[in-house]
């Protein structure tokens, strides 16, 4: 009897043995909604490929990207409810809950990689504390390259932007476009192409990496580069499912975040200069916006600044204050 009692409890301790490994791999589901194409997802493979390797393994991660599982405005609230553990956001699309994602999308705020740089350094602590409340954690910021116009026309002044049936993304955006004496319309990437196809759009605001995603020079043959400003993206994971981790691999998936954060930035850099060369050899003319036009941005953009201080609380205020000192 004590020796079938030793045999059985041998073949159970392997039997519990080989199913182990099974048991402690994790699998997350993510979304994003730009293309492979995009440096934003290229970003993203290239954490995955870092956590999965340096989890041994205990941690899976299957990115649908592209819109291809959740639309972009819906994947923060997928994210926060624990359809998926993880996902890509555009921070401008949900100003409507908080001022704080606006900031970066008023025209004048950050024009440059060193002011974007500065001004996510005020913010995070700000959006950290948020996302906690909401049962959320970011692990990257990126940020977006410079701005420009997309016109069939060469843009030579102000004027030849009066009347132009505009695609943007924000609300902030919007305001810009309307005061350009645009009408703006506002929707997701995804449904670019067919709004050009269907004449709803005959231009676009954006940058030179989404007009390369939407293969832009099908619908226009210019490129007007204004910079303005380099809104952000976040890589936002549910908290409960960060807790599930063992330790190590927290450590990983955050140290996998911050290496993310620090060579978005570079792609970002990287992609506005390439991306610019990839739409030359398609033919499209790039060029520098006239002074009136930028002129004419950065009237507007004081005057949502203006507004976007009387909406803000005292603790976004103070934000905006604490970027303002690291100016100067």
């Amino acid at each position: 009897m004590k020796r079938r009692t030793l045999i059985a409890s041998a073949a159970l301790a392997l039997s519990v043995g080989l199913a182990a490994p099974a048991l402690a791999q994790t699998s997350w589901t993510m979304a994003s909604g730009y293309p492979e194409s995009s440096f934003f997802t290229q970003n993203i493979r290239q954490m995955i490929k870092e956590i999965e390797e340096k989890s041994g393994g205990k941690l899976k991660i299957d990115l649908r990207s592209n819109d291809s599982l959740i639309k972009l405005d819906a994947v923060k609230r997928a994210v926060q409810s624990g359809q998926i553990q993880i996902g890509e956001i555009r921070l401008g699309v949900y100003g409507n809950e908080a001022a704080m994602y606006n900031l970066d999308n008023i025209p004048g705020v950050a024009t440059t990689y060193d002011q974007a740089t500065k001004l996510t350094d005020a913010q995070r602590p700000f959006f950290d504390a948020m996302f906690k409340k909401n049962g959320l954690r970011a692990i990257t910021y990126v940020a977006w390259p410079g701005q420009g116009f997309y016109t069939k026309e060469p843009l030579k002044a102000l004027a030849d932007l009066k009347g132009q049936k505009l695609r943007i993304y924000s609300k902030q955006t919007q305001i810009m476009g309307e005061k350009l004496g645009m009408e703006a319309l506002i929707l997701p990437f995804a449904e670019v192409p067919q709004a050009f196809s269907t004449g709803m759009i005959q231009s676009l605001w954006t940058s030179a990496q989404t007009g390369t995603d939407v293969q832009i020079w099908d619908y226009v043959k210019h490129f007007t580069y204004t910079g303005t400003m380099h809104n952000k993206n976040a890589i936002l994971v549910n908290e409960r499912a960060f807790r599930q981790l063992d330790p190590a691999t927290q450590k990983v998936v955050l140290e996998a975040g911050e290496a993310a954060t620090k060579r978005g930035w570079e792609l970002s850099k990287k992609a506005g200069e390439e991306r610019e060369g990839v739409l030359k050899s398609h033919g499209m003319t790039i060029s520098q916006a006239p002074q009136d036009v930028l002129d004419a941005i950065a009237a507007a953009g004081k005057g949502m600044v203006a507004d976007w201080l009387n909406a803000a609380t005292p603790e976004e205020k103070a934000v905006y204050e604490t970027y303002q000192k690291s100016l100067k």
